[in-house]
């Protein structure tokens, strides 16, 4: 099984970036107001603090995971991601966001073939909780839709990206 050391600093920064990059080409193929950003945002959280606790986690995940809870991980995984994305415009955010997961999954497939499966399902179970987060379309006090076509085409963007 891959771990850090299997990686380049570029490439476990690329990792570290991937779960937020899941979230985030989904977020922003249909914007939803504050406060579905705010409950876009947890689904991505509650799914890195899920995969910490649960016994079955693939061992790069928890890696992952584990990394990101330390102060360096969090600093090189924000920081990575607003390089990425500085001065981008939300169709252009989605774009550079399914574009880092298709580098996410060349890297699994050259460095952790046997967890390429597992970390990509998780990404793509990432971009599915955050679709299903917040309703778009409606008013303050409900309506629209669970998954919005937007989201449901990113969707599809995202799992061809990962190959998936």
């Amino acid at each position: 099984m891959a771990d850090k050391t299997s990686f380049t600093k570029d490439e476990w920064a690329l990792l570290l970036r991937s779960p937020m990059n899941a979230g985030m080409a989904i977020t922003a193929a249909e914007p939803s107001g504050l406060f579905g950003l705010l409950k876009e945002s947890f689904a991505g959280g509650a799914a890195l603090a899920e995969a910490a606790t649960n016994a079955n986690t693939n061992p790069l995940i928890k890696a992952i995971v584990s990394d990101f809870q330390t102060s360096d991980g969090r600093t090189v995984a924000h920081d990575g991601l607003k390089s990425e994305l500085a001065n981008s415009k939300p169709g252009e955010m989605k774009t550079k966001a399914i574009d880092s997961l298709r580098q996410v999954s060349t890297v699994l497939a050259t460095k952790a073939p046997a967890d390429a499966a597992a970390f990509k399902d998780w990404l793509r179970q990432i971009s599915q909780k955050t679709a299903e987060a917040a309703s778009e379309g409606g008013g303050l006090f409900g309506g629209g839709v669970r998954v919005s076509e937007a989201e449901k085409a990113t969707l599809g963007e995202i799992s061809n990206a990962l190959g998936i």
